[in-house]
């Protein structure tokens, strides 16, 4: 018994020491990547300065097209992340503070995301990797059920979320292979799908009468002096429950409603999604009532 007992210590110190040393390797691969991603690039950038800075949901990285902007003269990214929620959202800004970027002007896409303040998981891993190299990120996940396997286990976020960051991630982060992601200034445009969902129902979605990551981004914006730009993008014609929009205007009475701004299917992608066109016609509009020259 004694010796089954010291073997299975000595495995389980092996399994710890290789655990360790993968998640420093991996670690080490994310703190060098910058052109997969918005969220790596940000983290591993340095100072910058935009005239306009777009964030939200994938309802703001395919409804803003960013160069609309720059040919304004109005230095502009868009950082919107499809699948993300306002959570990943504050964080992403606050990283970006850290950096010193210097910001005049913030587009928040804020409407259906402010049903929630649960984080995306998909989109959430993305930050994980630097757990240990910002204190702002593990701030920001403390709330998190599963914070401290996520800070104290070697290795286990990158086996719990293999798919986003774990070994093919890690590879084509070390061989500097590139996505679109960054393509566009950070905009990705839509076409027209034949078998595009043109339904949504949203009658049960009601905004959260204080979502906590929505103030963090405008306590964020008046620390800073960054003019911030709330606002709801269009859904298409068909959607149900398009009082949501209402219901947010009420809670939240700052946030400027654009809901009905582009209402026809043929200027959308899918019924939450505009196609490029449609995308266009919006950006136009945002330009014309908040950037006139």
């Amino acid at each position: 018994m004694k010796n089954f007992l010291v073997y299975m210590t000595k495995i389980l110190i092996v399994i710890f020491l290789v655990a360790m040393i993968l998640d420093c390797i991996y670690t080490a691969v994310f703190l060098q990547s910058k052109n997969r991603g918005k969220i790596e690039t940000v983290f591993n950038s340095k100072a910058q300065k935009l005239d306009v800075l777009i964030l939200g949901t994938s309802r703001a990285h395919n409804h803003f097209v960013a160069q609309m902007f720059e040919d304004r003269g109005l230095k502009t990214f868009n950082y919107g992340i499809s699948g993300g929620h306002l959570f990943e959202t504050s964080l992403l800004l606050k990283l970006m503070i850290e950096r010193k970027y210097t910001i005049k002007n913030i587009i928040l896409e804020a409407d259906l995301s402010l049903a929630s303040d649960k984080e995306s998981e998909g989109i959430t891993a993305k930050f994980l990797p630097y757990i240990h190299n910002s204190a702002i990120i593990k701030e920001h996940f403390k709330s998190d059920a599963n914070f401290n396997k996520f800070y104290y286990i070697p290795f286990y976020r990158y086996i719990k979320y293999d798919s986003k960051i774990g070994f093919r991630e890690v590879f084509y982060a070390a061989v500097h292979k590139k996505t679109n992601v960054l393509d566009n200034l950070g905009y990705y445009p839509l076409i027209k799908h034949k078998n595009g969902n043109m339904k949504n129902n949203i009658v049960n979605l009601n905004p959260l009468p204080h979502n906590k990551y929505y103030q963090e981004i405008k306590n964020i914006c008046k620390a800073n002096n960054i003019n911030l730009i709330a606002v709801m993008t269009p859904m298409c014609e068909n959607v149900v429950g398009m009082n949501y929009f209402e219901k947010v205007k009420k809670v939240y009475p700052e946030i400027h409603n654009y809901e009905n701004v582009v209402v026809e299917n043929k200027y959308f992608s899918s019924c939450g999604h505009m196609n490029d066109t449609g995308a266009r016609m919006f950006t136009a509009r945002i330009l014309k009532d908040f950037f006139k020259k």
